[in-house]
């Protein structure tokens, strides 16, 4: 008895959970990575090219590493939904699975016979989620979208970067992969909703909206102070000194988010003056005279290498971090410690390595490997007797 518990309590959460994954490039295959790697049976379903994915380099021994960090572990299976036979498939498929997710343009699915009130015909239990550019209404709904589009039309683009410089794109595709979140958040909320209702749900996710969800204190600045948020680099628009400044050798990211780590900062850089300065006496008049602070506090920090603030800042107790570069951060022991680079095992022992699953869970062992993706149809047969599919 205690066996069968303890193998209980090691399933993974989403053990037993059936996804139809009709996604390709990034939000959706994002968002039904997450839910693979919480332990879920990704099926992806596949237009007869594959997923254009498959096409991105880099490449590596001929094996593209953006379709693989984006689609390890899930089956594939190849299908003309422009077939009766193959939409056959995919209605069968569908009629056992728990969750579909697609990220078509409005209307498409529609186009190929797959109606919403069809689809809960022959599963009413099924999780449906859309995530597209605009969202299934509004006047912009079909219009084409990619994650650049929706960062200019969202706003972002407009906080990032300095002033009077060209717009400047968020380095990771912020735009694609908080749909790709928010769609796995709505999916696990209406899984959980089914446990009571016993009963579907559909879900509508807009990348547009996410980017808006994600404006944080932008959105509260500009309602209450009736101006338009402007770029600042790297500053917080509320918080002072809250930035990147220069040392002797290199860039550190300083973070002291109240007066008593102001304080903590001025001792540790031997910069007691500045508290005795009218103008730094709170943090808001830190903020109305942020520049002057910074050219202070730089005057400083130049005469020592980042190696040396780093572990005076640290000493006092300040928030300090190095500007990493991305081989940098990839090798921070933390990173690693909390197995957040992993190795995909491909056959003929080949090893590519890949950004981790960040949501641990107590008795759910978060694997220092993951499985392969799937070659272009490579499980039709294992899926097609797994759900007693027929071909005709």
């Amino acid at each position: 008895m205690e066996k069968k518990e303890s193998l209980k309590q090691n399933l993974a959460p989403l053990e037993g959970i059936i996804v139809i994954d009709l996604t390709r490039v990034l939000a959706g295959p994002y968002a039904t990575m997450q839910l693979s790697d919480l332990g879920a049976r990704v099926i992806k379903v596949e237009s007869l090219l594959g997923d254009d994915s498959r096409n991105f380099g880099p490449f590596y021994k001929n094996i593209s590493t953006y379709f693989t960090s984006l689609n390890r572990g899930k089956e594939s299976i190849k299908l003309n939904l422009k077939n009766n036979k193959d939409l056959n498939i995919l209605l069968q498929l569908i009629k056992k699975a728990d969750v579909l997710v697609e990220n078509f343009r409005p209307g498409t699915m529609e186009k190929l016979g797959l109606i919403k009130k069809k689809l809960f015909k022959i599963n009413p239990k099924l999780i449906y989620a859309s995530c597209s550019g605009y969202g299934q209404t509004g006047k912009m709904s079909k219009k084409p979208a990619y994650d650049l589009i929706v960062q200019a039309l969202g706003g972002i683009m407009s906080l990032t970067g300095y002033e009077n410089q060209d717009p400047v794109r968020v380095g990771s595709s912020i735009g694609d992969i908080t749909a790709g979140l928010f769609t796995t958040i709505g999916i696990q909320s209406a899984l959980i909703k089914r446990n009571t209702t016993k009963k579907g749900s559909y879900i509508d996710i807009s990348m547009l909206d996410c980017q808006i969800a994600i404006l944080e204190n932008a959105v509260s600045r500009y309602f209450c102070e009736k101006k338009v948020p402007k770029k600042i680099g790297s500053r917080h628009p509320s918080i002072a000194p809250f930035e990147c400044f220069k040392c002797k050798d290199d860039y550190i990211a300083i973070a002291a988010g109240n007066d008593a780590l102001f304080e903590k900062l001025c001792r540790a850089t031997s910069s007691k003056k500045l508290l005795e300065l009218e103008y730094f006496k709170t943090n808001d008049m830190r903020l109305k005279n942020i520049e002057k602070l910074k050219s202070m506090l730089e005057k400083v920090l130049k005469k020592r290498k980042a190696s040396y603030w780093l572990l005076q800042l640290d000493l006092f107790g300040v928030p300090v971090a190095k500007l990493n570069n991305i081989k940098e951060a990839l090798e921070l022991q933390q990173i690693l410690d909390r197995n957040m680079v992993v190795d995909v095992i491909f056959k003929n022992n080949i090893k590519m390595k890949v950004a981790g699953n960040p949501i641990k869970i107590s008795n759910f062992k978060d694997k220092i490997y993951r499985k392969a993706p799937p070659s272009l149809d490579q499980d039709r047969k294992k899926i097609l007797r797994d759900f007693k599919i027929k071909e005709k």
